[in-house]
């Protein structure tokens, strides 16, 4: 199976488990259910910002469509990249515990280009430490400028921005999504 059809299967299984029809996350995501369709049956390649479109109105972290889940802690199994605008993000691990998932991507940025992130689930946190190049990340009103060896932290449960402006941006970035009912009574 290729990385459509694993993502459409994941996807189609994460709807289903929930109880949410097509017509239902198509409403919620603002992705069209055609498409929803087509990326369920895998006729279609997803992009970063419709996966966490759908992610997000399922209150769920990406991993949860990237990778299948493993019983306990671990690496994530057939670790998958996916492309946006100007990040490409491959799943490195996923690591659950009782109050958050955690998904340590391996990304690049690529030069000149801008990705606006739409904000995810409440709660999600992102930090990104800066391998190689120069990275202006964060929300819009406080940017922050990333360098090699060094990192970023802002919150991504609103919009958010990565953009490199100088030359390609290698990084691992680690978002942190609260489990869905950890914490509530």
């Amino acid at each position: 199976m290729g990385l459509n059809e694993d993502v459409g299967r994941r996807l189609r299984t994460l709807r289903q488990n929930m109880d949410v029809s097509l017509s239902e996350l198509s409403r919620r995501s603002g992705v069209g259910k055609g498409t929803l369709s087509e990326l369920e049956s895998g006729r279609r390649n997803p992009t970063l910002e419709t996966l966490y479109a759908l992610t997000t109105a399922l209150g769920r972290p990406l991993s949860a469509v990237l990778s299948d889940p493993l019983p306990g802690d671990g690496p994530a199994r057939n670790p998958s990249g996916v492309s946006g605008s100007a990040v490409t993000a491959v799943l490195l691990e996923r690591y659950e515990d009782g109050e958050a998932v955690t998904d340590v991507f391996r990304v690049t940025i690529r030069a000149g280009a801008v990705q606006e992130s739409e904000a995810h689930v409440p709660g999600t946190t992102e930090s990104l430490m800066v391998l190689a190049g120069t990275a202006v990340v964060g929300c819009p009103g406080a940017l922050g400028t990333v360098g090699p060896g060094a990192s970023a932290r802002w919150t991504a449960d609103e919009p958010h921005v990565y953009s490199a402006p100088d030359g390609d941006v290698q990084g691992i970035l680690f978002v942190r999504s609260p489990v869905p009912g950890a914490g509530r009574s």
